[in-house]
């Protein structure tokens, strides 16, 4: 509250000297001298009997019984307050104004000055004054009610704080509906706010246009507490009550005003804010989630009760899915603490849990897409989790696991998480990398992420030939769509397999059923082999692909293809001398190689060993082998082209440069 409400304006006699007078003057006119004495904290006042008694019901008591009274020193509004209703026995005018109005009506009742004990006394007074005067003003009943705060438990009891309560409620519902106000200065809502960040600067330009605002939200929380009740009961819309709220928790506990407040004060506030804020599904148009991000937050740093932490987590998990990444709880600098066991990520991964379990496992309403957002989400927020030195490879799958991995329709920022993981824990082994990385489907990679996965060095080479596959699929569609469209171009020959091709995603593709190029006897334009397609349609469209891929990618996938095919050769001649091996062996049983246990898969499902999204290492013997070979040659095309295209490149800049000199 501004300074100038906090003491008047008025110009204020000196009470002191005024009572003095007028206790001489009685002196003078009766022939009686000073026979009383009241006294209040630390001050004395020697006064007559009479005026006392026939005001005051409290004091006719307490004179009866001796001459000498001392006031309880939970006198309202203290001695000061005495000196003036004593001026007024005498008397005298009382000089009453919105700023000691209150506290003279609290004193007044305690000294019993009713209608009982003269006419026109001063509780019936100042009730006049209150309701005529006072409760007319949007100001003065704001006065009012900030004095009532050393005035209670009377100026409860008196109900005058209940009365400027329900007033400014009223006042603020009518300044909302007034026509030509809103005209002129739009009342602010949630959703002029939503899409906007909130700034001090801001704030204050709002606020200069809203005063009222202002002035609620400079209220003590109990106060502002109650009138936000009344705005509601009173038929406030709901839009226009919550950035009231929003506005006094960045004043009092999300800025720097906090520090005005008390430790154990501010945590009474937080837990009262998170009962006046509304809850559930309904909440999502009127409070930002990272609003309620915000509140977990400082929850935690004032380790507030659990149930208003949990409350939190179960309101934020309803809003996850409009959230971002930026909003998600981190442990803060400066901490000791790894992040993998921060009381942060726990908490994090308590509110997925909690969204996975309401929207996803047990509610079949919840649209794919706001599920793969909250994915996306969580797979982003780990990437920044996964580089801290702490995490194990255990604590990281069960991170991935909290979200369904069927409910991920990219793979790109788990991508991301996972290369970071492997960046910040070089000396993990084969084996826990393998573990790690089984949750990647390259079938859902984006094209520019497939690619960096087959020169990522730091990823298993199961991974690495899955994604050579699905790179295998991607550039055949991509040439059928091209050979399509340019057939029907240039000889009106329309083909079926364009409608086709157009409507499928080769990213959603099932690498099992996929046909195989390179499988004898198999008919169609699936049945070519990479090679013949490459340079069929290089010929005809050289000026389209002229610019596919910069030289250096074309270098280290190709560096990255002549590994793969060293390993791929070791492990060619490793099944042939177990093939050998098996024809000596007449009466033993026969063994399945690499420990790959006892599933095979069928071969009508996929024929020649062809790979499924899931597991490229689930295949008999005979099937590795023709795999081997089959893979083999994908990759001597795959590599024969690369450096193809490098020589043509070299060759054109060459031919470039020549005929620039002969120009010139």
């Amino acid at each position: 509250m501004d300074c100038s409400l906090l003491s008047s304006p008025f110009s204020s006699p000196n009470v002191a000297a005024l009572l003095k007078i007028k206790i001489i003057s009685w002196s003078q006119e009766t022939g009686l001298p000073v026979s009383v004495c009241v006294r209040i904290a630390d001050r004395t006042f020697n006064l007559h009997k009479h005026p006392l008694t026939c005001k005051s019901g409290y004091l006719k008591e307490k004179l009866n019984e001796s001459n000498e009274v001392t006031v309880p020193s939970s006198f309202p509004g203290g001695p000061e307050t005495f000196e003036m209703i004593a001026l007024f026995m005498y008397g005298s005018t009382t000089l009453v104004d919105p700023f000691n109005v209150a506290a003279l009506r609290c004193a007044a009742e305690f000294l019993r000055m009713t209608e009982d004990y003269g006419s026109g006394n001063l509780c019936e007074r100042f009730d006049i004054y209150l309701n005529q005067v006072v409760l007319q003003s949007w100001d003065d009943t704001l006065i009012v009610l900030q004095k009532c705060r050393t005035l209670l438990p009377w100026a409860e009891e008196l109900l005058i704080v209940s009365r400027c309560i329900e007033t400014l409620a009223f006042m603020a519902c009518m300044e909302i509906l007034d026509p030509e106000r809103r005209r002129e200065h739009p009342v602010v809502t949630i959703k002029a706010l939503a899409h906007r960040h909130w700034t001090n600067q801001r704030l204050k330009d709002i606020l200069s246009h809203d005063l009222w605002i202002k002035d609620l939200i400079a209220l003590p929380f109990p106060f502002f507490k109650r009138i936000i009740g009344s705005l509601r009961r009173q038929g406030m819309k709901e839009k226009y009550v919550s950035p009231i709220i929003l506005f006094y928790v960045n004043k009092w506990i999300l800025s720097s005003s906090r520090n005005e407040i008390e430790g154990d004060e501010l945590s009474i506030i937080l837990e009262g804010i998170i009962d006046l804020l509304p809850m559930g599904e309904r909440a999502s148009k009127l409070i930002p989630v990272y609003f309620y991000f915000h509140l977990l937050s400082k929850s935690l740093e004032l380790d507030l009760r659990n149930d208003r932490v949990e409350k939190l987590q179960h309101q934020i998990a309803s809003l996850l899915h409009l959230a971002q990444v930026e909003d998600f709880l981190l442990p803060k600098n400066g901490t000791n603490q790894p992040v993998s066991s921060s009381r942060e990520l726990s908490i994090m991964e308590s509110i997925v849990s909690k969204y996975v379990s309401s929207y996803i496992m047990e509610s079949n309403h919840t649209p794919p897409s706001e599920n793969n957002s909250v994915a996306e989400l969580w797979d982003f927020y780990l990437s920044r989790i996964a580089t801290d030195l702490q995490l194990g490879c255990k604590r990281l799958m069960d991170l991935i696991e909290t979200i369904p991995i069927s409910s991920r329709q990219s793979h790109d920022h788990l991508y991301k998480t996972l290369n970071n993981f492997l960046l910040s824990h070089p000396h993990i082994s084969q084996e826990e990398k393998g573990l790690v990385c089984k949750y990647l489907n390259c079938q859902k990679l984006s094209q520019q992420v497939c690619i960096e996965a087959v020169q990522n060095e730091l990823m298993p080479l199961r991974l690495i030939v899955q994604a050579l596959f699905v790179q295998q699929l991607n550039t055949q569609q991509a040439f059928r769509e091209c050979s399509d469209s340019f057939r029907y171009a240039n000889c009106g020959e329309f083909s079926g397999s364009l409608s086709s091709s157009r409507h499928t995603n080769s990213k959603t593709q099932n690498l099992g059923e996929s046909p195989n190029p390179y499988k004898k006897g198999s008919e169609g334009r699936g049945s070519r082999s990479l090679s013949s397609m490459l340079q069929k349609d290089l010929t005809s469209y050289k000026s389209e692909f002229r610019s596919e891929l910069p030289k250096k990618e074309y270098e280290s996938t190709s560096f990255r293809i002549q590994n793969l095919e060293n390993e791929l050769m070791s492990l060619k001649r490793s099944l042939q001398l177990q093939q050998l091996s098996k024809k000596n062996e007449k009466n033993t049983k026969k063994t399945q190689p690499y420990g790959l246990g006892e599933r095979r898969m069928s071969k009508k499902k996929n024929p020649l060993g062809q790979v499924s999204a899931g597991c490229i290492g689930t295949v008999n013997f005979a099937s590795q082998r023709n795999y081997a070979n089959i893979l083999f040659k994908v990759l001597q095309k795959i590599s024969f082209f690369a450096r193809r295209r490098s020589k043509r490149k070299q060759g054109s800049a060459g031919l470039r440069s020549n005929n620039i000199q002969k120009t010139e």
